[in-house]
C-alpha cells in the first residue's frame, strides 16, 4: 500500500466534542473541546487543552475546575455554536438554551442536557505552544438515570454520543465488537437444542 507523506498536524480521528463547562453556576461558561482524553485510570485523570486566549482560560486557571459534558446528537448545534464563539461577548447557555446544574465537586456547573459530566479538579497545568493542557483528577460522574438499566449497567449507546473528524461531526456507528471478544471463548453449541425457526 503506497502512502504519502505529510508534514507533522493533528490528524487524529475521531476526537471527542466535548462541552466543558467553567465558571460557576451563577455566572457559567461553556466551549467545545476536541483535544481531551483519558490519561489515567486510578486515579481517573483525564485533561483538556484550551488556547491561552479563550474566554475559559482564565476562569479554569482562577478556579482550577471544570466539567467535561459529553455531548449526544441533540447537542451537535450547541457543540458546533460554543467552539466558534466567545463567552466574553456571547452568552452561550442562553443562545443555545441550555441548563447550567450545581455539581456535586466542583464549583463549576454541569450541563443539565448531557448525559454524562465527569467533575474535573486540576493538578497541573502545562504550556505546550499553541495550547496550554489542564491536567485534572476526576472527582465525580453524574450520570442520566435513563441510560441506567434495571441491572444497574450504563448503556450509553442509546444516547446518541457524537465525535468530531477533521472538522466534521459524526454519530456514533454500529456496535463491532466488546472489549476481548477476539480472546473470549465460544460456548459449545447444546446438541439437544432445535434451531430457531424463521
Amino acid at each position: 500500500m503506497a502512502k504519502q507523506v505529510w508534514k507533522p498536524s493533528t490528524l487524529l480521528s475521531p476526537t471527542p466534542a466535548a462541552l466543558v463547562t467553567c465558571g460557576t453556576v451563577e455566572h457559567p461558561n461553556i466551549l467545545t473541546i476536541a483535544w481531551t482524553g483519558i490519561i489515567n485510570s486510578a486515579p481517573p485523570m483525564t485533561y483538556i487543552s484550551v488556547r491561552p486566549e479563550r474566554f475559559s482560560h482564565h476562569l479554569i486557571e482562577e478556579s482550577g475546575e471544570f466539567v467535561i459534558n459529553i455531548t449526544t446528537s441533540d447537542l451537535a448545534r450547541a457543540a458546533d455554536f460554543c467552539g466558534v464563539r466567545s463567552g466574553a461577548d456571547t452568552d452561550k447557555f442562553k443562545e443555545m438554551k441550555l441548563t447550567p446544574l450545581p455539581a456535586s465537586a466542583v464549583s463549576a456547573p454541569i450541563l443539565a442536557q448531557s448525559p454524562i459530566s465527569l467533575e474535573c479538579r486540576v493538578t497541573e497545568k502545562k504550556c505546550l505552544g499553541s495550547h496550554d493542557m489542564f491536567i485534572a483528577e476526576i472527582v465525580a460522574v453524574d450520570v442520566d438515570d435513563k441510560l441506567i438499566d434495571e441491572k444497574g449497567r450504563l448503556n450509553l449507546r442509546q444516547s446518541g454520543v457524537i465525535f468530531y473528524s477533521h472538522g466534521e461531526y459524526f454519530a456514533q456507528g454500529k456496535k463491532l465488537g466488546q472489549m476481548g471478544y477476539t480472546v473470549r471463548k465460544k460456548r459449545p453449541k447444546d446438541p439437544d437444542k432445535k434451531p430457531k425457526k424463521q
